[in-house]
């Protein structure tokens, strides 16, 4: 298949011969590695396989599109030839699709309709750090269909980061592979900053834009925040690019390519952005430090979204 210059690369090997004598296997590879955009194409033409294809889930419908559109550009063709992927209300698959890059909802839906998963010979879980429970309830299903209907079907499981106990729950072998890093400056505001999060976002892109070259990421909670900063930073001298979730799929793409024309981009995204996203030419990132999450209320019995603070203190104490 395809040869390619990550540091996945240097795994291959490892994963090929463990999924050659085990049926789940778990892969550890933080960004950058390569892992979903070149793991998956070296798999293809492994005598296991028997001619079958794979599936592939990614937890965002943004992040399957992107992830479809590179495996399929490192074999050199279109999305809908040999890669393909299907999500809530697009898909774009044909007869010759072999690797196939869908959604939570859509590979549970299909577990259910087709328990046996016909003409797959390997699913991977990719991004399996974000434990959602679409994503835990799809390894229970193909646990059972492995131990109950189809004991040739492989498992991988690939993650940024894991509990370390996973792999000997599962009793899976685990492959780590290394990274890639590049140095990484980090600056906070002198003090907490007051206002609307899109005034704040907005004022700190154009100080990027003045200051650094390459195209600015700017993470915001939603949508009506994104509509508002792109507004305020209608006058820069740069192509300013909202990317999130529902977004129709070619204006996806703009966010994700460079521009055209040449210019600098300043793309305005939500969290879908943070993994599983290669947004090109990106030198700058400037965070808000708020998120939209889904919460329960238990007063109301329903769920509600909730904007909150992003903090490194939350995080390390796990609130």
């Amino acid at each position: 298949m395809s040869s390619f210059v990550l540091p996945i690369a240097e795994v291959v090997p490892a994963v090929r011969g463990a999924l050659a004598a085990h049926s789940l296997v778990v892969v550890q590879a933080p960004p950058g590695a390569g892992k979903s955009t070149g793991l998956p194409l070296e798999l293809l033409g492994e005598p296991w396989l028997a001619g079958r294809g794979i599936v592939m889930l990614q937890p965002r419908r943004v992040a399957a599109r992107a992830v479809a559109a590179r495996l399929a550009e490192g074999l050199g063709e279109e999305v809908g030839g040999t890669v393909g992927y299907r999500v809530r209300f697009d898909s774009r698959v044909s007869a010759a699709t072999r690797l196939e890059v869908v959604t939570e909802g859509i590979l549970t839906r299909r577990l259910q309709r087709d328990p046996e998963l016909s003409g797959v010979g390997l699913v991977i879980l990719d991004e399996f750090h974000e434990r959602s429970l679409n994503a835990d309830l799809a390894l229970a299903l193909l646990r059972e269909v492995q131990g109950a209907l189809r004991d040739d079907l492989r498992v991988l499981v690939m993650s940024a980061t894991l509990d370390p106990g996973l792999p000997g729950r599962l009793g899976a072998p685990l492959i780590e592979s290394a990274g890639r890093a590049f140095p990484v400056e980090v600056r906070y505001l002198p003090t907490d900053p007051v206002g609307r999060v899109e005034d704040l976002v907005a004022r700190q892109v154009r100080v990027a834009l003045e200051a650094e070259p390459g195209d600015v990421l700017a993470f915001l909670p939603g949508v009506r925040e994104i509509r508002a900063a792109a507004g305020l930073l209608s006058d820069v001298d740069a192509a300013v690019l909202p990317l999130y979730g529902d977004l129709p799929v070619r204006e996806q793409a703009r966010a994700l390519r460079p521009d055209p024309g040449g210019r600098r981009k300043v793309v305005l995204a939500t969290s879908i952005a943070e993994t599983s996203l290669t947004i090109d030419g990106v030198r700058v990132v400037v965070d808000g430090g708020l998120s939209r999450t889904q919460q329960f209320d238990p007063a109301s019995g329903l769920s509600r979204m909730v904007t909150g603070r992003v903090t490194r203190w939350l995080e390390q104490h796990d609130l």
